[in-house]
Parts: structure tokens; sequence; C-alpha cells
């Protein structure tokens, strides 16, 4: 007769104790669900911020890089300054960590490289190329 006692309490236990058990299983499949689900919705966000900032950084490489060969072209104090500064703004490009996106001055070193790229933009203008660089006839 005790056991057939214990066995009806432990019938009776799994029933209450079901509603605990559903929400601690329930819990853990929404947990492991959501961390992959997190995971590669992180992933994808990277690989497009990343894009983005490398399609910029780029960007101002290439007008840094295009304007120093053209002001190479005409030797000229104003011109030699413009390129120092051109030199300047591809130096820290150059130094610039693609490949670490946990450095800690990320977003530090790409303002100042947005900066100097604003300030140069500024002074070079495309007018100044004209009437340097005119071919002789």
């Amino acid at each position: 007769m005790a056991a057939a006692a214990s066995e009806g309490s432990d019938m009776f236990d799994e029933i209450v104790m079901a509603e605990e058990r559903f929400h601690g299983e329930g819990y853990q499949e929404g947990y492991a669900e959501g961390s992959h689900v997190g995971v590669v919705e992180g992933r994808r966000y990277g690989l497009l911020h990343g894009a983005k900032i490398g399609s910029e950084i780029g960007c101002y490489l290439g007008f840094a890089l295009t304007w120093q060969c053209l002001l190479q072209n005409c030797p000229d104090e104003k011109n030699s300054k413009k390129i120092k500064a051109l030199d300047s703004l591809i130096g820290m490009i150059q130094k610039f960590p693609y490949e670490d996106p946990t450095y800690d001055k990320l977003q530090e070193d790409l303002e100042k490289i947005r900066g100097k790229f604003k300030q140069k933009s500024s002074v070079i203008q495309p007018s100044h190329i004209r009437t340097c660089c005119r071919s002789p006839r």
C-alpha cells in the first residue's frame, strides 16, 4: 500500500511540476534560437556597416591620390603645401586599422579622417587644376 501511495504522489508531482518544467524547456529553446538569430543578424549588420566604412575610406583615398598626382605636375609653392596635406591624409588612411574591428579608437580615427578630408576638399577646387595644368600650345 505504501508503494501505491508513493507512485500516486510521484504522478501528481509530475502533473503539478509540468508547468515549471515546460517553462524551463521553452526558455532554453527560446534562448538557443535567439542566440543563433542574434549572431546571424549581428554578422549581417557588421558586414554592411564595414562595407560602408570601407567604401567611404576608399573614396577619400581615391580623392587624395588623384589630386596628389594632378598637383605633382604643377610645381608651385601653394601646390607643394597641398601635396603635403594630401600626404598627411593618405598616411592617416594607410594607418587605419581595417582588419581590427575591436580597435578601441576606430570611430575616433574615422572622424579624424573625415575632418581632414573635409578640410582638404574645401581647399582643393577643380578650378585650381584647370589654371595650373593647362597643356602648352
